[in-house]
């Protein structure tokens, strides 16, 4: 099982608010899941001749930000692997303050070779671009993300079941204010291995990413991820580079999530909460121990 969540005090703020139950009306404190910008500089370049400059910025849960970064930088094609990342720092030269903690800077390794057009474009165009579907798809095999496995893994469909529930009780700062997405890597036999909450879907699938990047757990070809909202292409695009093959979503995915899902070799679940789930794709990893038995005869 995964350690305990550290939560720092900015993750969340409480605030007075006015209750209204019928006719009558109550003051209480509420606890809301901070949101704050997080901008990630990157710098490159060989030793004496540096360059630094601004990557991205982002809305996010404060907490966790040197995965987000490095995860972030993964998932978009930035760097390939765990050694061409040097480190992570929150930026020591901000004018202001207030900000320190809410810039950081990914320095990556001399010999990490800098693609300065995907710089430039901070991150390479997908779906929300409007370009078309095929295009995006193409896009994530341009980026070298890794091969899925053909052999497995399979999960259990009471695995599964499970899964939403070990994933709820596993969210502190959802359980503190009732307004945070999740992703979490979990076995094959249905053990937490990693969970990361945000306020943003994507920001909550690069830190779980960026926290396996930086335990040298990559590529998470053993692995079964379950996010707490929809399934996007973006979040499958993720789930593709960081070497996913299993997908479940407690929400509905899209059309191009599938498609390229099912392009990728990647098995994708939708639905998967009070006891049921549909599989849009490779189904195959996902069948009983029976079932798993009798193929194996045939």
């Amino acid at each position: 099982m995964s350690a305990p969540v550290f939560l720092p005090p900015t993750s969340y703020d409480y605030v007075t608010v006015h209750k209204v139950q019928g006719q009558n009306t109550t003051e209480a404190t509420d606890v809301l899941a901070a949101e704050e910008p997080l901008e990630i500089r990157v710098g490159y370049g060989p030793s004496g001749q540096r360059e630094h400059r601004t990557l991205s910025i982002t809305m996010r849960t404060p907490g966790h930000d040197f995965e987000l970064a490095a995860g972030f930088l993964l998932t978009e094609g930035i760097i390939r692997n765990r050694q061409e990342l040097q480190g992570v720092i929150y930026c020591p030269d901000v004018e202001k303050e207030e900000e320190r903690e809410n810039v950081v800077r990914a320095e990556l390794a001399p010999s990490a070779a800098v693609d300065l057009p995907r710089l430039e474009r901070h991150f390479y165009t997908s779906s929300s671009c409007g370009v078309c579907g095929k295009t995006s798809i193409e896009a994530v095999h341009a980026a070298a993300c890794p091969v899925l496995p053909t052999q497995g893994p399979y999960v259990h469909p009471a695995v599964l079941h499970q899964l939403p529930e070990r994933q709820r009780a596993a969210q502190a700062l959802f359980e503190q204010t009732g307004g945070l997405h999740a992703a979490a890597l979990f076995s094959p036999a249905g053990e937490l291995l990693l969970l990361r909450e945000d306020v943003g879907r994507h920001n909550a699938l690069d830190k779980v990413i960026g926290a396996a990047l930086l335990q040298e757990m990559l590529p998470l070809h053993n692995a079964v991820l379950l996010v707490s909202g929809r399934a996007s292409f973006e979040l499958v695009q993720k789930a593709a580079v960081a070497g996913i093959p299993v997908l479940a979503a407690v929400g509905a995915p899209s059309s191009l999530a599938v498609a390229a899902a099912k392009n990728f070799g990647m098995t994708l679940c939708g639905f998967v909460r009070q006891g049921r789930y549909n599989v849009y794709c490779h189904e195959w990893r996902i069948f009983s121990e029976a079932e798993k038995s009798d193929a194996a005869t045939k």
